[in-house]
């Protein structure tokens, strides 16, 4: 039985999102991102964490599954108090930065408004 650690509904995206998706790389903020971050970001309003995010721990996007590889140190406080981490499809075991989570390498696909985002365990 799948437990389900973190949820949120995209609202929004920001007009240079696609440009990181070409890098593997979503940015996830709040929807009261200060307005020079918000343009790189994709949106959501319901920041809902229960539990702590930990390696093989799974993201999905809507129903596409990305098994989570690293857990940057900062993650889960920067994900319950501001809704802000960097998701990274890159496989690392260590991410480079203390609020990115590393994804395991796959395609990444389309992301737009209304899509659902989920962690489960």
């Amino acid at each position: 039985m799948m437990a389900q650690i973190y949820r949120t509904t995209v609202t929004e995206l920001g007009p240079m999102v696609t440009e990181f998706l070409n890098e593997k790389i979503i940015i996830l903020f709040k929807g009261d991102a200060p307005e020079e971050l918000a343009e790189y970001c994709v949106l959501h309003e319901i920041n809902q964490l229960d539990g702590e995010i930990k390696e093989n721990d799974v993201f999905t996007i809507n129903e596409e599954e990305y098994v989570i590889t690293g857990v940057g140190s900062a993650v889960n406080k920067n994900l319950e108090q501001l809704g802000h981490i960097t998701l990274k499809f890159d496989g690392s075991t260590e991410p480079e930065l203390p609020g990115t989570l590393s994804l395991e390498e796959k395609e990444i696909p389309e992301i737009k408004q209304g899509d659902n985002l989920q962690i489960i365990r």
